[in-house]
């Protein structure tokens, strides 16, 4: 006789999922109305257009993804007119995504997801782009962003998509085009980089005129290949933040291992802060100590210093777990909020301005290069998960907290005319509801983040958790 296992109260599963976690339920529909269902009152000056990018599904048929990165990407938009404003999601019609419409199966290899069959299956295989992380509206020409690719481009009105954009030939197949790219206020120039992979220890980068014609600045020569993430713009320069994240090339190249489980930390190795000419010119590459930054706010000149603010991580295991294990662990936190200060000399210095968990940080895009006295972002604090401000001023910190078990987004603020002083706007985010299974896009104001929203804009379903958005002053046209 087999004796009875012993009783008692069942120890809690600490990566049992959350209520939060059904922000990762695929959306399948696509939706095209307008949003009847809003508390508060939208304000009379907000007029424009919100696009926002992100993963919409994490299967493919029966089959789901490994990697948070390797969804479908889904591009929602909210267009605001006249105190009326209607949302629009459409799928980027990538490779991978067709594919699985048409095979109902896993047949490209992603970033974290292997094909089946193997490391013969997957062999000399590049990760698919599903365009599926940020997006900009620029040139008349809206973008769909990805890591490791060309952009994709889509009709700005209808997002429907309009193919590959190669800028007209000047963005080759092999190049990249980041998916964190940074405008100049005073140009209207947009800057970026991509990772080079077709020579190894350096990055490209790229100017992309008012009219978009994208052109060609000197690679920065760095020590060693890196995966690099974003950087921020001052007025005269380029500045990255190079983290020792390293692909271990033989293992992606055989196929023997997922594309993110051959980037291997290296912290015997340095962080490089790379000051780059914005035309042109040699760059400054400064070896410091390793750390992790992936989200920057901005960066500007001092003098002849050069700060930059982004948040900081202190653990790459815990991101590359939570961001292979999405479905049920917590969103990876950063762990500050940091300024450095490189001067003339090569001297680094670092100051912790807030500390976490925070992440997805923005400040007001009129600033982009210049001091800026506001920034927002999301965290989580003891009790909540929501969007915060700090003020660098006066020190001040406010939030806006989520009712406990809601999910968040990354808020965007909005300026409330073109003119008006920084941080006298919006943050527009969204929020998801897991007893409704529904998002609603929150109007905050941000002088008074911690306040109720100006207006809370409720839609007919969730959006799945996404990752990046912008806004633009043109107002998408309503469908014909």
């Amino acid at each position: 006789m087999t004796a009875a296992a012993p009783t008692g109260p069942r120890q809690p599963d600490p990566h049992a999922p959350e209520p939060w976690h059904g922000v990762y339920d695929g959306l399948a529909e696509e939706h095209d109305y307008e949003v009847d269902e809003i508390d508060g009152a939208l304000p009379d000056g907000l007029t424009g257009t919100l696009y926002r990018n992100g993963p919409g599904r994490w299967q493919v048929g029966e089959s789901l993804l490994d990697h948070i990165f390797d969804g479908d990407g889904m591009v929602s938009m909210f267009s605001f007119a006249g105190g009326r404003v209607r949302y629009r999601n459409r799928y980027v019609r990538t490779r991978h995504y067709r594919y699985g419409q048409r095979r109902g199966r896993v047949g490209l290899r992603g970033l974290g997801t292997q094909r089946p069959g193997g490391a013969l299956a997957n062999m000399l295989r590049p990760p698919a782009n599903v365009a599926n992380t940020g997006v900009v509206l620029h040139g008349g020409q809206l973008l769909a962003l990805w890591e490791g690719g060309r952009p994709f481009r889509l009709d700005p009105d209808s997002l429907d998509t309009l193919g590959e954009h190669s800028f007209d030939g000047r963005l080759k197949v092999m190049s990249a085009f980041s998916a964190h790219p940074s405008r100049c206020p005073d140009t209207g120039e947009l800057f970026n980089f991509g990772m080079d992979f077709t020579r190894a220890r350096s990055l490209r980068r790229y100017r992309v005129d008012a009219r978009g014609r994208l052109h060609h600045l000197p690679r920065v020569p760095l020590p060693y290949s890196p995966w690099n993430h974003d950087f921020a713009l001052t007025r005269r320069h380029m500045v990255f933040v190079i983290n020792p994240v390293i692909p271990r090339v033989k293992q992606i190249l055989l196929g023997t291992g997922s594309i993110a489980d051959g980037l291997d930390y290296q912290p015997h190795r340095p962080t490089c802060f790379v000051i780059a000419p914005r035309y042109g010119g040699k760059a400054r590459v400064i070896e410091h100590p390793a750390l992790l930054g992936f989200h920057f706010v901005n960066a500007f000149e001092d003098g002849e210093d050069v700060v930059v603010e982004f948040v900081r991580f202190a653990d790459w295991t815990q991101v590359t777990t939570a961001f292979r294990d999405f479905r049920t662990r917590d969103f990876p936190w950063g762990c500050g909020l940091m300024r450095y200060r490189i001067t003339p000399s090569g001297r680094v210095v670092g100051e912790e301005v807030h500390s976490g968990p925070l992440e997805l940080p923005h400040a007001d895009v009129r600033q982009a290069g210049r001091p800026h006295r506001h920034t927002y972002f999301a965290g989580r604090t003891a009790t909540a998960i929501g969007v915060h401000h700090l003020d660098h001023a006066t020190g001040a910190h406010a939030a806006h907290e989520l009712p406990p078990g809601h999910g968040f987004g990354e808020p965007v603020f909005v300026p409330r005319e073109p003119d008006a002083a920084e941080g006298d706007g919006w943050l527009l985010t969204l929020a998801y509801d897991p007893a409704e299974h529904r998002s609603r896009l929150l109007v905050l104001d941000a002088r008074d983040v911690a306040a109720e929203p100006v207006a809370t804009l409720r839609l007919r379903h969730h959006i799945p958790m996404g990752f990046h958005g912008s806004f633009s002053e043109r107002v998408a046209a309503p469908p014909r």
